[in-house]
């Protein structure tokens, strides 16, 4: 009876331990799908305000400027006026003009180039040129002397450029002005990123994604006010026939918002490796949900091999940036747990912030 007494009393604490494990998992993989959805989503609906003959609205630069604006009115507010989200101190008027205003730049020409894009190629084939982005992040680290050039990384790098050459070679109906702006949204994501290494981490000063919404949109939102206002503004004034409801400006913007702040939820939540590995599988989701929903969207046999290559190179990459500082990424984790007084600090993952807009 003392035994049986004492298996009873053992296996509730047993019990609630699994459902709070399984309470735990189901959570996690909630935000991941989330994040999927709202990322995806937050790609299409872009697409659709910016191509739709029914909105009527294609000026990107006005469309990413409103998302800045958006974005620093609300993290003031909760910050500042609602006092519900905590930044991390420390920023300094030296490192925020040294630092992040070039990063700022980066990221406003990143969007801008990037929602450009879409006016002249589909999402399908969007995200598989953004496929090269390890390459143009590995090549510029190498030029600012943050990589090193192996043998391993520079096979790496091939099959991702055979991959999305391709893919390229296997789009029907392709748009080279489109293919420029895209690609020079990589370049200036690429920049960012570097800009991220050089200008903040090697200078001590670690922000978790909110803490950089906060300080980088309003620089953003000034860098592509002056475009806006000399590019878009003129044909705006000039064009009686657009059409942006109030509505879905506002959900638009909102869910801008809300796609920064999943991407927050699955870094904290998971690892830097589950949050690359989901955004591959939402690269996928888009793409042949795209195909579906686009009529510009055409994909071939080339383009699904081509860019199912340069996802394996992707990987690879990776695993391998991940594999490479193992006591880097301890030393970071043993640093999070003795700041959990706020937000955890995080790294951004490669894609993190590129579907922002």
């Amino acid at each position: 009876m003392e035994r049986n007494g004492g298996k009873q009393q053992q296996q509730p604490p047993a019990a609630a331990a699994g459902k709070a494990a399984w309470r735990d998992g189901a959570v996690t993989y909630f935000h991941l799908l989330f994040y999927i959805a709202i990322s995806g989503g937050q790609i299409f609906f872009n697409k659709w305000v910016l191509s739709s003959k029914e909105i009527n609205f294609p000026y990107p630069v006005a469309l990413t400027l409103l998302h800045m604006v958006f974005s620093s009115v609300v993290c003031f507010a909760a910050t500042k006026i609602f006092k519900v989200i905590k930044i991390d101190e420390g920023m300094t008027t030296d490192v925020y003009i040294s630092s992040v205003i070039p990063i700022g730049a980066m990221f406003a020409m990143t969007l801008w180039l990037g929602n450009s894009a879409y006016l002249y190629i589909s999402v399908a084939f969007a995200q598989m040129l953004k496929a090269i982005m390890p390459v143009a992040v590995f090549l510029l680290g190498t030029a600012f002397g943050l990589e090193e050039m192996n043998c391993k990384m520079l096979a790496i790098m091939s099959v991702i450029s055979v991959g999305v050459i391709v893919a390229s070679v296997g789009e029907i109906t392709i748009s080279w002005v489109g293919v420029v702006y895209q690609m020079g949204g990589v370049v200036a994501e690429a920049l960012r990123l570097i800009f991220i290494e050089i200008f903040l981490k090697k200078k001590g000063v670690r922000l978790n994604l909110i803490s950089m919404m906060y300080y980088v949109s309003p620089c953003s939102a000034f860098c592509l006010f002056i475009p806006w206002l000399f590019l878009e503004k003129p044909k705006m004034d000039a064009s009686v026939s657009w059409n942006f409801p109030p509505i879905t400006l506002f959900l638009n913007c909102m869910c801008t918002f809300v796609l920064n702040l999943s991407v927050f939820l699955v870094i904290s939540r998971t690892s830097a490796l589950t949050a690359r590995v989901t955004g591959v599988v939402r690269d996928w989701s888009v793409v042949l949900l795209s195909a579906a929903i686009f009529a510009d969207t055409k994909l071939t046999f080339i383009n699904i091999v081509g860019y199912a290559i340069a996802i394996v190179g992707v990987v690879a990459y990776n695993n391998h940036k991940l594999g490479v500082k193992p006591q880097t990424n301890q030393q970071q984790g043993a640093e999070s747990k003795v700041n959990q007084g706020s937000h955890q600090h995080v790294d951004m993952p490669l894609n993190s912030t590129k579907e922002s807009s």
